[in-house]
């Protein structure tokens, strides 16, 4: 795995071993954001999925996760 500086924590830390999706987002997660950002995302994405029942078959439900998933990965750190 590449050493990446990651976008979200700052640090220079090992990229992921894949690129999680074939989309644009999925590419820039893979390019911007380090393993351990993304493994705290995972844990962030399941506590979602059942807090709200989430059903991912539904085009609404996964909406609703890209939209967190950016959010969470790309918006400005407090204190980073």
């Amino acid at each position: 795995m590449a050493t990446i500086q990651c976008r979200r924590c700052g640090q220079t830390r090992e990229g992921m071993a894949f690129q999680p999706f074939p989309t644009e987002l999925g590419r820039r997660a893979f390019e911007q954001i380090c393993g351990v950002c993304w493994a705290e995302w995972t844990k962030t994405q399941q506590q979602l999925i059942n807090h709200y029942g989430l059903n991912l078959r539904e085009p609404k439900a996964k909406e609703f996760l890209l939209q967190n998933m950016e959010q969470f990965l790309f918006q400005p750190q407090p204190g980073v």
